[in-house]
């Protein structure tokens, strides 16, 4: 099983180190854990910062499209990856606790 966990970013290269730290590297009966950023046309260092995190995959819109547009386009990524299963977590970190 494949879980791809997408996160949609807007300039948010404060708060994603954060967020990548409280998601799961190991999930009992999951074989692979994946994260997928959607960087909404941010005009910091998201991008940047995601990968020097490690982030797998980066979707990138060239201009603030919002968050319904984010989450539709990380589903089609995630599917075309190959996910299982796919969580929707938020780039301030505001689902996590």
């Amino acid at each position: 099983m494949k879980l791809i966990i997408q996160i949609p970013c807007y300039n948010e290269e404060k708060t994603l180190p954060l967020t990548i730290k409280d998601l799961p590297r190991e999930i009992y009966g999951i074989d692979e854990i994946e994260y997928l950023i959607i960087n909404d046309g941010s005009k910091d260092r998201t991008v940047e910062v995601a990968r020097e995190l490690g982030v797998h995959h980066i979707v990138s819109f060239p201009n603030n499209r919002g968050l319904a547009k984010g989450f539709m386009a990380g589903i089609d990524a995630c599917l075309r990856l190959g996910a299982d299963i796919i969580v929707n977590t938020d780039g301030d970190n505001q689902y996590n606790g």
